[in-house]
């Protein structure tokens, strides 16, 4: 009897345990399987694209962290003066070792075709330490602190080589590279978006707080880098893009055995070891190149917008608002246009990304044309909406052609190449923007003049190759 009424007595409460335990947890579980499902649509869980716009998910959350950390010891603790002088530190010690480094990242990892998880792993690894490492710092605000962003930086742009260069080995069927491109980088984007809000929550509780969460965050991507598929290491069934080599044609010669040397088709080795220079970025025809030119001149102009409308709206906010507001605006529109053009990648489809390029070049130089000659509110907030737009389907059109165009071999480290190089762009219009003088309508002229470099530089070849067509096979 006694046992009895125990169990009817504890049937109830055991019910309505597990009653709320199922309300509280059903908002998560409900949370992760939506995001799961959108992850893994169209075939993207079978080839293990879902893993990774996961893992780049949260590599997102993990860098806005430490954004919002540095941001608030760098830019806004401190007068409009002090910081200039501290944002343009900031760029020259992370950024002057960075072009050393950086070159040699892709070679580096071109050595480790059968590693790439483990890289990927490391390089999140190494921003958990460093956020911790940071934490103690950012209250002070001391040079110690600018190692360690050197060293987050690097390690970003490894993860972010890396990840580009699997993409090609994780495309599902009927998936255009621009749109897997698309898929990865917006996960990022809602990533940070989501995360941007809960750093800022943090660093009102303390300034290390941020760099906490990151380490947290990094962590789980350390663990999450490692449920790729395994064919992310494996070169088997890889198909490596045949290069035509611009050379000088050399007289027809019958080799001997005297010379040493030994040829079997296109090849040409030495009896001493010496062996033909391996393809590179040169030898995959303008596409790449071009790409190049249009990106960095959508790089050097975010760089020039971020800096100088941070400084300007803090001196001259826009009409009717307050810096923060105006700040925001600003900003808001920059995120929302960069999500758009991400967006639009997944639906562009095969268009080619030569058109593309050129297409947007052309169109954020006339909506910065219009900034310049009527400058407001509004056209300040629509060219940084332009912008992030813009950039996001230049960007994802460059990362397609170089996985298109160049061989897997040596395809890590043109990725690093061409994001050392587009960094150093963001630098450069960077601190133009820190150097100019505070008046909008010369900020604006400014901006549409980056832009008509880089479109005088590119455009034509970009069209040209488009016309020609690709001479090499998409490499899968």
């Amino acid at each position: 009897m006694a046992s009895a009424r125990s169990h009817d007595g504890s049937g109830p409460l055991r019910r309505t345990g597990r009653t709320i335990g199922h309300a509280l947890h059903a908002p998560f579980t409900g949370t992760a399987k939506g995001i799961r499902k959108a992850t893994h649509a169209h075939g993207a869980g079978e080839s293990g694209l879902g893993k990774l716009i996961e893992l780049h998910a949260v590599n997102g959350a993990g860098d806005v962290m430490i954004t919002v950390a540095l941001a608030s010891t760098v830019f806004f603790s401190v007068p409009t003066d002090e910081a200039r002088g501290r944002v343009a530190l900031y760029l020259a010690i992370t950024m002057a070792p960075f072009t050393l480094l950086a070159p040699v990242i892709g070679p580096l990892l071109d050595r480790l075709p059968h590693g790439r998880r483990a890289a990927m792993a490391g390089a999140m690894l190494a921003r958990a330490l460093l956020a911790l490492t940071m934490s103690s710092a950012v209250a002070t605000g001391g040079l110690e602190l600018y190692p360690a962003a050197l060293g987050v930086l690097v390690s970003s742009k490894a993860y972010g080589v890396v990840r580009s260069a699997v993409v090609p080995r994780l495309l599902p069927p009927g998936f255009s590279l621009v749109k897997a491109n698309s898929r990865v980088t917006l996960a990022g984007l809602l990533a940070t978006g989501v995360a941007a809000p809960i750093g800022a929550g943090l660093q009102t509780v303390g300034s290390g707080w941020p760099l906490y969460g990151a380490c947290v965050i990094f962590i789980g991507g350390t663990v999450l880098a490692f449920t790729l598929p395994r064919k992310v290491d494996s070169a088997k069934g890889e198909r490596r893009a045949q290069l035509v080599e611009h050379h000088v044609p050399q007289p027809l010669t019958k080799p001997s055995k005297a010379n040493g040397k030994r040829t079997n088709g296109k090849k040409a080795t030495t009896r001493s070891g010496e062996k033909e220079k391996r393809p590179g970025l040169r030898t995959v025809g303008p596409s790449v190149l071009h790409g190049l030119q249009a990106n960095a001149a959508h790089r050097a102009l975010s760089g020039f917008l971020i800096f100088f409308l941070a400084f300007l709206l803090r001196e001259q906010p826009l009409a009717g608002q307050s810096a923060a507001v105006s700040l925001g605006i600003v900003g808001v529109a920059a995120g929302v246009g960069n999500a758009l053009g991400t967006a639009m990648g997944s639906w562009l489809r095969t268009r080619g990304p030569e058109v593309i390029i050129a297409s947007v070049l052309g169109l954020a130089l006339g909506v910065s044309v219009l900034a310049a000659v009527f400058f407001s509110t509004l056209m300040v907030a629509a060219l940084s909406a332009m912008a992030g737009f813009t950039q996001a389907l230049s960007k994802l059109s460059l990362d397609a052609m170089i996985q298109r165009d160049v061989p897997e071999e040596v395809r890590t480290s043109a990725f690093a190449r061409s994001e050392t190089l587009l960094q150093m762009a963001w630098v450069v219009g960077g601190g133009i923007g820190i150097s100019l003088p505070l008046n909008g309508v010369l900020g604006m002229s400014v901006a549409a003049g980056i832009l008509a470099l880089g479109a005088a530089a590119s455009v034509r070849g970009l069209l040209s190759a488009a016309r020609r067509g690709s001479p090499h096979p998409r490499v899968a």
